[in-house]
């Protein structure tokens, strides 16, 4: 019987993580668990593609933005389950301790509990915050990774090929069919602790506002990467 996993990693310049995320999904392949790594590339500078081609990952090009290259994944897939996840992430060791299980219900879609990286009190607050919207709002993002069948990724019709908030797109279409994993995904807090975690949590809570009133995906990847728009 063939692995039924298929991971799926978005990269731009993540020669800094990538290793990282790879070591932590070893284990999966070794359980018999991963069939086949993608990652799919939106353009780096850096030596993201060279780590994971040596790390005998499938390597694709896609145009950038998450949700463009999600689907420039999607097209290269062979397992009947996707797992998705961001470059800056890492499974917590043992993860992959019985988690066939979580594959016997095609139905259901699967996120991580989120923690940080950081030791930071902000950074516990936050990652409690993210758990609590995911549990209770339905909206996982998607550094909290995402668990998915081939059957039930085609009923709602894929993922939205767009640069930013695809995660939540998704969320809103599986409405009701997602749970939370009893596991931890480790995700890097550079960004919070570059930015300040009160400003970043506070621009990530309003660029949801802006795209559930409808903003343009495009104009909040502006936004995304400079926080006055």
């Amino acid at each position: 019987m063939r692995a039924p996993v298929s991971v799926i990693i978005p990269t731009i310049n993540a020669q800094s993580h990538l290793p990282k995320l790879l070591a932590s999904l070893f284990e999966g392949v070794d359980a018999g668990l991963i069939r086949e790594v993608i990652v799919s590339d939106g353009g780096s500078s850096d030596k993201t593609r060279e780590i994971a081609s040596e790390a005998g990952c499938h390597v694709v090009q896609s145009e950038q933005g998450r949700g463009n290259q999600i689907c420039e994944g999607l097209i290269q897939i062979r397992g009947s389950w996707c797992l998705i996840l961001h470059a800056d992430a890492e499974l917590s060791q043992g993860w992959s301790d019985g988690f066939g299980k979580y594959l016997s219900d095609k139905s259901i879609a699967w996120y991580f509990r989120l923690r940080f990286s950081s030791p930071a009190l902000m950074a516990r607050v936050t990652s409690a915050w993210a758990n609590v919207r995911a549990s209770y709002l339905g909206l996982p993002y998607g550094d909290q990774g995402l668990l998915i069948s081939i059957e039930l990724l085609n009923s709602v019709n894929g993922y939205c090929p767009i640069a930013l908030m695809e995660d939540v797109a998704m969320a809103i279409r599986l409405k009701g069919r997602l749970k939370i994993l009893p596991l931890v995904l480790l995700t890097d807090a550079l960004r919070y602790d570059n930015n300040g975690w009160f400003t970043q949590g506070s621009q990530n809570i309003w660029r949801l506002i802006r795209y559930m009133l409808g903003v343009s995906p495009d104009i909040l990847t502006k936004g995304y990467h400079d926080p006055k728009l």
